[in-house]
């Protein structure tokens, strides 16, 4: 079977450097929407005289942020249609709440549920300042405004999405991402995906 599997959690808990990590093991199409989307939402914020690093604004959820998703789900359900197994780096919120979603990224690549093997891996930490510590550490103009507004930005590192998708529940996986991420943490993820 074909392996789908979405990296998700609130920024700063690590969900590109663990998809990276299991990516080492499992070949894939490795899709981050940050990646698929960001230098096309930059330039559209500075032509429209905005902060091209701006992603909490109204103007950029009301304007951008399908436009990155739909694209980064049409990469996927090209990658899906011939073969390849795919990782899908990003918060998802919206889509993991939609049922119909994941539903249609299957349909759409030609495939059957019984062909994609979806699975979710939600990533979080046990405490804010590590997530604060690294955002600090990644160092992208992009988390600036978070790093600047963190008492408006602050956002529980635990937190576990709406998962709406028709999805057996162990083929969902809370992963704490606190401390290092050994070979050990790294086997049990692949485990997961694998089984």
């Amino acid at each position: 079977m074909q392996k789908l599997v979405f990296y998700v959690g609130v920024a700063g808990t690590g969900k590109t450097t663990v998809a990276e990590k299991v990516a080492a093991q499992i070949p894939c199409a490795f899709l981050d929407r940050d990646t698929v989307g960001g230098r096309f939402v930059e330039r559209f914020l500075e032509m429209n005289n905005l902060d091209p690093n701006d992603r909490d604004s109204a103007f950029y959820k009301e304007n951008l942020r399908d436009l990155e998703y739909d694209t980064t789900k049409d990469i996927c359900i090209e990658n899906l249609r011939v073969g390849q197994n795919v990782f899908m780096i990003s918060p998802f919120t919206a889509e993991l709440k939609n049922k119909e979603w994941i539903e249609e990224v299957i349909e759409a690549s030609g495939k059957s549920k019984a062909e994609v093997d979806v699975k979710v891996v939600v990533v979080t930490l046990q405490d804010i300042e590590q997530q604060r510590e690294r955002i600090e550490e990644r160092g992208t103009v992009r988390d600036t405004w978070k790093l600047e507004n963190w008492d408006q930005y602050e956002t529980r590192v635990d937190f576990v999405p709406t998962i709406n998708w028709d999805i057996a529940q162990d083929d969902i996986l809370v992963f704490d991402n606190s401390g290092e991420l050994t070979e050990e943490k790294v086997a049990s993820l692949v485990s997961f995906i694998n089984r």
